[in-house]
This record gives C-alpha cells, sequence and structure tokens, in this order.
C-alpha cells in the first residue's frame, strides 16, 4: 500500500545559533569588563597622593618629605642595645657551671647568674624561625634575638631561657643533644 500523503521536511539542527549566542555574550562579557574599570577608575582612591595631584612642585614635595623625616629622627630615641648587649655576654664552659653551681650551694644567698642557652645563630630569619618551630614541638620555648655585628650583619639568634639553676639548663641540654641540636651555653652579665 503506497501511502499518498505528503511527507513533512526533517527540520535541520542549525549551528549557527550557537556561534551567534556565543558572540553575543563574548561582546557582553567585554562590555562589562569596560564599564567596571571605567568607574573603577573614576572613584577617588584612598592610596592615591593627594599632595602630588594639587599640582605642587616635586622639589617642594621632596623637601617635606625631608623635613618630616628629620624631625621624625631627631623625636626618636637611639639605643645602643645592640651594640652593647654582645660585650655582656660570655660563652661558659662545663667547667665554669660546675663551679658556679658549686658556689651557689655553698652560699644561697648569693646573686644567681642568669643564663642562656643558645641553640642557633642565622643569617635567614626564616631559618631562625624554622629552628624555633622544631624546638616548639619539643616543648622548648624560645626566641629570636637579632644581633647587629659589625663584620657579619645581622644574625638571628635562637636562644632559650633566662635560667638560673643547674638542673633546668643541663635538662634543656639534654633534650637539645638528644635531638640533634647543637646548643651552647651562654651567660649574661649585667
Amino acid at each position: 500500500m503506497k501511502d499518498y500523503k505528503p511527507r513533512a521536511k526533517a527540520r535541520r539542527k542549525s549551528r549557527g545559533g550557537t556561534l551567534v549566542g556565543i558572540f553575543i555574550g563574548l561582546a557582553l562579557g567585554l562590555l562589562i569588563a569596560v564599564g567596571v574599570a571605567y568607574y573603577v577608575s573614576k572613584i577617588p582612591s584612598p592610596f592615591t597622593n593627594h599632595a602630588r595631584s594639587e599640582k605642587s612642585s616635586p622639589a617642594r614635595a621632596d623637601r617635606e618629605l625631608a623635613e618630616k623625616a628629620q624631625t621624625a629622627n631627631a623625636a626618636k630615641p637611639e639605643f645602643d642595645f645592640y651594640r652593647i648587649l654582645p660585650g655582656q655576654e660570655v660563652p661558659v664552659s662545663e667547667q665554669e657551671l660546675r663551679k658556679q653551681s658549686q658556689q651557689q650551694a655553698a652560699k644561697p644567698e648569693a646573686p644567681k647568674e642568669i643564663y642562656v642557652i643558645q641553640a642557633g645563630a642565622f643569617q635567614s630569619p626564616a631559618d631562625a624561625d624554622s629552628l624555633k618551630a622544631q624546638l616548639a614541638l619539643l616543648g622548648l620555648e624560645a626566641t629570636v634575638e637579632p644581633a647587629h655585628l659589625p663584620d657579619k650583619g645581622t644574625l638571628y639568634r635562637v636562644r632559650l631561657g633566662p635560667y638560673q639553676k643547674l638542673e633546668d639548663i643541663n635538662r634543656v641540654r639534654q633534650t637539645l643533644s638528644q635531638n640533634g641540636v647543637d646548643a651552647s651555653l651562654v651567660k649574661v652579665t649585667n
């Protein structure tokens, strides 16, 4: 049997609509980006230097900055802590430590010496902080102190203490040696 009904033509899917949609989306995105950039550039920024934008001369602005720096430096006190401190610290040997502990045992009312344990000295503050963190994992509280040395520059010293009791010093030194940290004992004089 023959079908005499006319067939409907099959519709083809057109890909032209997809490409037109992509181009329209790109164009809208570009317009929005340009609008946002224009809006942001017109908003007054708190980070811009208003003195320069008021048509002041560059020499005048530089002179004003120099005057402000001079007054700030004149008002700031100078401390000689870092220059004086290295002269007040003395490395201590085992014999000296035993001798001090015997003297303290003989004279308990005598003022006790103050000791710190230096676990390391580094030129990089990151290395010093790394050792400080490693010591914190061992349960030891350390500090990082910068020391300005004329021939070596700035060294960052990792120190534990201060300690006055020989038992505390020996306990900390034993913990450090068991964990592979080579430390030295330093007596701080007043």
